[in-house]
């Protein structure tokens, strides 16, 4: 949000990664008056303090800390507005759901509502009446509890196998978990008496939502014993709370489906989902349905459109969801989402009427909402922009532009200290002539030392993401470094239509590495970069283009790898998602290697000569590190210089946005270092 002009004292730092805040997971009361969020800051060298804060929805009274920490999160108001329960959680893998007095801005001490064992809490609900919650929980294998590990400890016994009976048994950034489910529970808040809601789900990654009456609860389940591969088959059921009584809708077709939520009224349900058994789900579009309950009738309202429910804009400093938002308005004849397109999150709408979808925000920032107030007037959403860390919002509901405002001011003191970098958006084409989306981010005036600058690519992940109009704090502290930091949307990115997403479908390597070169071409011909000191970098697929590139191509002088794939034989079978044939590339390892390998950037590593900085996480079961252990093989062998920083075995994929606020400081002089030996 705009702010007074000042003057800017001093550039960015890695340092700056310990005192930026992350707001998210903002909850508007029924009144719309009050917001509660999560707030997350690094407390220490290696963690972060979590804890519920408060903020008045007209931003009026400042900001204010409602619990003590260290590891609060997911706020939820009840009903009524009177209290406040969220999980609170224990050093070791054991949460609990807590449930606090509201009086005004102020918090009553917190209650323990449950005595769960050691597991992992998801989403929680409170009842239309405010009498129950129900949420996902999942049970820490016995085994696998910190009391079994300190008592093989104490005896001397070595830890036992995992024995593995089903593909899902990890997951990065929550770990393995073996047969372990999340499975929906009810909590009765007077009688603190939990019992499971049988939905005889899979996989555990079920939505779920209450009726309006608070009879019943509509989720959406897999109940294939091959759920992992078989997502088409995943339903809507209706849950009866008090017999427990499971019926599926009828008329659905197959598809997978989430984020289901009631209509007002009770006779509609709407979800995310997209039709059809095809495997190729990742680039079709995500669309919104409505399930009419006495007809049975189901309308995608995005289907005229190009629009995506799965677009979210990458950021280092935000915690961006790839979950779809629905939110019904209280009339029940429209309904709100979030819509990603053209580098931008937005607030948008449809009619259950017409096909017409509207964005309500105005382009230049990320927008994330979160929740409406009761009377359908004001969303609680948080929002960044390049030169803009993330703060809580609101956004007031008065016609076809939706105003926002700024509600908290949790980064606005170290905000107003720095000389941040102003983005340029530009368009480029590709020599098919397909117009690629980038912007420059060149360095604010305190870092300009000359006329021209060495420049950086950035390349995304995903790949079917987009970069844009977020803050991102890795690509200003390359531009406070004196570098033209450039990152764009090649094809297969999300917010550019199915066609676009759709261009790289069973190979990567091809048209989006045509996009890619694309956007250097364009470097090449700003007046502001050096020729002949421009760099690539990327991280997950951002890191398989990056060694694509250099297999490719002699012309970038440098280059980092971070986390990437870069043998997709290898990969298929060692990622925590395994790879289905179809699903992202053409043919499989173990019957038709030949594409995998052709378009595997490892392959083409004889013609490699460009110096590379590795990075890669221990603990990444995303994209296994013997990805990296590979090109650092090759380019040993080969005698081109290479720099290889493993991470340690607690840290995961995403590990440069979530990771330890130290080792997170530690990868970002590890790049900073690099890019000033090789310019």
């Amino acid at each position: 949000m705009a702010r007074r002009a000042q003057i800017k004292s001093r550039k960015i730092t890695a340092e700056d990664v310990r005192k930026l805040v992350v707001p998210s997971d903002p909850q508007i009361d029924g009144d719309g008056e009050r917001i509660a969020f999560v707030h997350k800051v690094a407390d220490e060298p290696s963690t972060y303090c979590t804890q519920i804060w408060i903020a008045s929805a007209d931003g009026v009274k400042k900001s204010r800390r409602l619990t003590a920490g260290p590891r609060d999160r997911s706020p939820r108001w009840s009903p009524d507005g009177t209290s406040i329960a969220f999980v609170r959680e224990a050093e070791r893998g054991n949460p609990q759901i807590m449930l606090a007095a509201m009086r005004g801005m102020k918090l009553a001490a917190p209650k323990k509502l449950t005595k769960l064992l050691d597991g992992s809490i998801g989403n929680f609900r409170f009842s239309p009446s405010g009498d129950e919650i129900a949420f996902a929980y999942r049970q820490t294998l016995v085994e696998r509890t910190t009391a079994a590990a300190k008592a093989r400890t104490a005896s001397g016994q070595s830890t036992p196998p995992l024995v593995i009976d089903d593909p899902w048994y990890r997951l990065d950034g929550d770990g393995v978990f073996g047969s372990a489910r999340f499975r929906l529970h009810i909590l009765n808040i007077h009688t603190r008496r939990i019992r499971e809601l049988a939905l005889g789900d899979t996989l555990g990654m079920f939505s779920f939502d209450w009726s309006p009456d608070g009879k019943t609860i509509a989720a959406t389940v897999n109940r294939s014993p091959r759920a992992l591969f078989e997502p088409w088959k995943t339903e809507i059921v209706i849950a009866d709370v008090r017999t427990g009584k499971i019926k599926a809708l009828d008329g659905l077709a197959d598809g997978p489906k989430s984020s289901v939520t009631w209509s007002p009224d009770g006779t509609m349900v709407a979800y995310a989902g997209r039709i059809g058994r095809t495997e190729m789900y990742a680039t079709e579009n995500l669309g919104l349905f409505v399930h009419d309950l006495r007809t049975k009738i189901t309308r995608n309202l995005l289907r005229s459109s190009d629009f995506c429910l799965m677009s979210a804009t990458l950021s280092d400093s935000v915690d961006t969801s790839f979950a779809s938002w629905i939110q019904w308005m209280p009339g029940g004849d429209s309904l709100l989402m979030r819509i990603g397109w053209h580098g931008s999150g937005h607030i948008a709408s449809a009619s259950l009427a017409g096909n017409f979808v509207a964005l309500h925000t105005p382009i230049g920032a990320e927008h994330l909402p979160c929740t409406l107030s009761r009377d359908g007037a004001r969303i609680a959403l948080i929002r960044s922009a390049p030169t803009e860390p993330p703060e809580v919002c609101v956004a007031d509901i008065t016609g076809r532009e939706f105003p926002v405002r700024q509600v908290t001011r949790v980064n606005c003191a170290l905000c107003d200290q720095l000389d941040l970098a102003v983005p340029e958006e530009s368009w480029t084409k590709a020599k098919d002539g397909v117009a690629v989306h980038y912007w420059t981010m060149r360095p604010p005036k305190s870092a300009r030392a000359g006329r021209k600058t060495p420049g950086v690519l950035e390349v995304h992940g995903g790949p079917h993401a987009q970069y844009g109009w977020a803050f991102f704090h890795e690509f200003q502290l390359l531009a406070a470094a004196g570098y033209t930091v450039v990152y764009g949307n090649p094809r297969g990115s999300k917010g550019y239509g199915r066609a676009f997403c759709q261009a790289i479908q069973g190979t990567w390597g091809v048209k989006d590495w045509m996009d890619v070169q694309a956007i250097t071409r364009a470097m090449r011909s700003d007046r502001g970069i050096d020729n002949a000191r421009i760099g690539i970098m990327g991280g997950s697929y951002g890191g398989f283009m990056t060694l694509w590139a250099v297999g490719h191509s002699s012309e970038y002088c440098g280059a980092i790898s971070d986390r990437c794939v870069s043998n997709i034989v290898s990969h298929s079978g060692n990622s925590d998602f395994p790879d289905i044939p179809g699903m992202y590339w053409t043919g499989s390892a173990y019957s038709d290697p030949k594409h995998l390998w052709k378009s595997s950037p490892i392959a083409s590593f004889s013609k490699a000569r460009t110096p590379m900085l590795l990075i890669h996480s221990e603990g990444d079961l995303r994209c296994n590190i013997e990805q990296s252990e590979q090109v650092h093989a090759a380019l040993a062998v080969q005698n081109v210089p290479v720099r290889f920083v493993k991470y340690p075995r607690e840290t995961s994929h995403g590990m440069s946005r979530a990771g330890p606020p130290d080792l997170r400081m530690h990868r970002l002089g590890e790049i900073l270092a690099w890019w000033k030996k090789i310019f």
